[in-house]
């Protein structure tokens, strides 16, 4: 099969784009493995298929590099919005995005994309996580080591973690210790965060399905929630990631 794709990135969180509106491609999750490869494909993080939505503008699908359907992505749904209106798909610059995690809304805004990411969830078991109420500051076993966590969803799943140290931080090995935790029934991504000022930190992010990546829209999202409730850091908030940084803005 002869397929015509896209290659973008927001803040080096890279994606490959096909466009699914005039027809089905077949198993995605497999073409998703295929295409992913950084060695044997086309190289990316997620595979993001654009599809025609009885509810929205647009539907749109993402497949982790492993072949996972997963629910949201922050990044991935920036250049979403950009991908439809550059192919001239929508001469729209405010978008309703149908996603496994609801209705998302970006915006075009000159050369940046912000979004509308909806209200974080809050709620231990609809994270999900295997515990009830808040996780704000919840003790968690891993490798032996207890870490203070604080869970939110913005559509999938996060674990967020203070570290003064990410330099030094064995992500390869921890990483996956967290994303298949026993805590998380639905696997999660993880935030590892140095606070370097009220209004500004330093992230590592490692992805379930996909591992470190150089950004993450939804987990910056999720630090901000995070801090806000744990009184670590401002609702405005500068997210340095290895590709590049975020601006994170929590409502009251």
């Amino acid at each position: 099969m002869e397929l015509s794709f896209t290659k973008m990135h927001g803040c080096g969180n890279d994606f490959i784009f096909l466009d699914c509106l005039n027809g089905e491609i077949g198993d995605l999750g497999g073409v998703a493995k295929r295409l992913c490869d950084r060695r044997f494909g086309i190289g990316a993080d997620q595979l993001l298929t654009v599809h025609p939505s009885k509810i929205a503008d647009f539907k749109m699908e993402i497949y982790n590099a492993d072949g996972g359907q997963v629910e949201m992505c922050g990044n991935g749904i920036r250049c979403f919005a950009k991908y439809v209106y550059d192919h001239g798909l929508t001469k729209k610059k405010e978008l309703e995005v149908e996603t496994l995690g609801g209705i998302i809304r970006p915006r075009l805004r000159g050369n940046e994309v912000e979004v509308d990411m909806g209200e974080p969830i809050l709620e231990g078991r609809k994270i999900p996580v295997n515990a009830d109420g808040k996780i704000i500051n919840y003790p968690l076993e891993v490798d032996g080591k207890t870490y203070q966590v604080s869970c939110v969803s913005m559509g999938n799943p996060h674990c967020v973690l203070y570290l003064d140290d990410l330099d030094h931080l064995e992500l390869e090995k921890i990483g996956p210790r967290f994303e298949h935790h026993l805590f998380f029934p639905k696997r999660v991504n993880t935030e590892f965060v140095k606070v370097l000022s009220p209004s500004e930190v330093r992230m590592r992010v490692w992805e379930r399905g996909a591992g470190e990546t150089w950004a993450c829209g939804t987990g910056a999202c999720a630090v901000g929630v995070a801090g806000s409730l744990i009184g670590k850091t401002e609702r405005k908030l500068t997210v340095h990631l290895r590709g590049g940084d975020l601006l994170s803005k929590t409502a009251r």
